[in-house]
């Protein structure tokens, strides 16, 4: 990103053929890849630069090697074409609102501007404090710009965790005193319900506290998470692809300043952001309390899918909202409620029943770990 590049990422689990498409479908130049993924892009007609061991990856570029060769030769160097905020940056696959997987442009511009609103909260006295655990893939929106970029602006640092396995997760945060864990709720049900947890000495950890995204966090899961951790904040937050990251956050709650966002709300609006829920059928704009699409506006909102101008079309509006798919209301105090994707809601005799809802219910019966409900 800072010599101008942009940065595709795909899930090294992924499907030699599903890595394929994204290479074909970026027009990716490079690809840079350690032994997981290498025998599903190696034959993709791309260049391909390992990362490890280069005997077991025959016909790669050697990272290593090129560092070194990069140090031997010197000046003179490649020009580069100075970097503009509106030149793109990162171009993360997303289903979107609906569909296929597709990319999702964002700009130099998209990702700061994302930073400023989402870490507003965060002061000086926190420069070079804070030890963040890199548990969320970097190839999702939520450890690029959420995990790595968020930290980093503020010089502080990632631990970096390669799968999620429960008793190296809780070493981690003991071992490295970690403050601050981005995880997501499966995570912090294992927390909570896994005997693993047990073989632990938690009382002394560093923890302050977990954000959790990417999916809806059942009230019953919160309780039993501050039984188990009283110490410890959780911040529900929302976030998409298509706005660089986190739109809506508790992050920066100043009990002083008398405003803290409800339990099981996902927080309030970000500065420099403009929200409204609107009529999926109509388009009209609806009052507090009053479940609708929401709709975002900021300097965060993405440039558009890449080479797909019809969904572009249909995902930001010409007044330059941005239409989530996401259906949710705000209330008298400001805080904004997400009840369920537009798509998944489950009709019934006329009304709307959203599945998070009665996945919450299903959840807070003590036999059953988790649920998924569909329509």
């Amino acid at each position: 990103m800072a010599a101008g590049a942009i940065f595709s990422g795909v899930n090294p689990r992924s499907l030699a053929a599903e890595i394929r498409k994204q290479v074909e479908d970026s027009e990716a130049r490079l690809v840079v890849a350690n032994e997981v993924a290498y025998d599903k892009v190696k034959d993709v007609g791309v260049p391909v630069i390992g990362i490890g061991d280069h005997e077991r990856m025959p016909g790669t570029i050697g990272w290593d090697e090129l560092l070194a060769a990069a140090d031997r030769t010197g000046p003179p160097m490649v020009p580069l074409e100075p970097v503009q905020q509106s030149d793109l940056c990162a171009l993360p696959y997303s289903s979107g609102t609906t569909g296929v997987s597709k990319g999702v442009m964002l700009s130099h511009r998209n990702l700061v501007s994302n930073l400023c609103s989402s870490m507003f909260a965060v002061g000086p006295e926190l420069l070079g404090q804070v030890v963040t655990l890199g548990l969320m893939p970097f190839f999702h929106i939520y450890g690029i710009t959420g995990i790595c970029c968020a930290t980093l602006r503020h010089k502080g640092t990632v631990v970096v965790m390669d799968r999620f396995d429960l008793r190296t997760f809780l070493g981690a945060l003991v071992a490295h005193r970690v403050m601050f864990a981005p995880v997501v709720p499966p995570v912090m049900l294992a927390m909570v319900k896994n005997p693993v947890a047990d073989e632990f000495d938690l009382s002394g950890l560093a923890l302050k506290s977990v954000m959790t995204a990417a999916a809806p966090l059942a009230p019953d899961l919160l309780a039993a998470f501050q039984r188990k951790f009283p110490g410890v904040q959780v911040e529900e937050a929302y976030g998409l692809t298509e706005h660089s990251c986190i739109t809506l956050t508790h992050a920066g709650e100043d009990p002083e300043k008398g405003h803290i966002a409800k339990k099981n709300s996902v927080g309030f609006i970000l500065p420099n952001l403009e929200v409204k829920f609107v009529d999926p059928e109509t388009g009209r704009s609806l009052p507090k309390n009053t479940p609708g699409e929401l709709c975002v506006r900021s300097q965060s909102v993405m440039q558009g899918y890449y080479r797909k101008k019809e969904e572009t079309e249909r995902t930001i509006d010409a007044k330059g909202w941005l239409h989530t798919g996401d259906v949710g209301y705000i209330d008298d105090d400001g805080d904004v409620f997400i009840v369920d994707r537009i798509k998944e809601l489950i009709k019934y005799k006329g009304f709307q029943v959203a599945p998070a809802e009665l996945e919450a219910i299903l959840l807070s019966h003590p036999s059953v770990e988790d649920a998924a409900v569909f329509g």
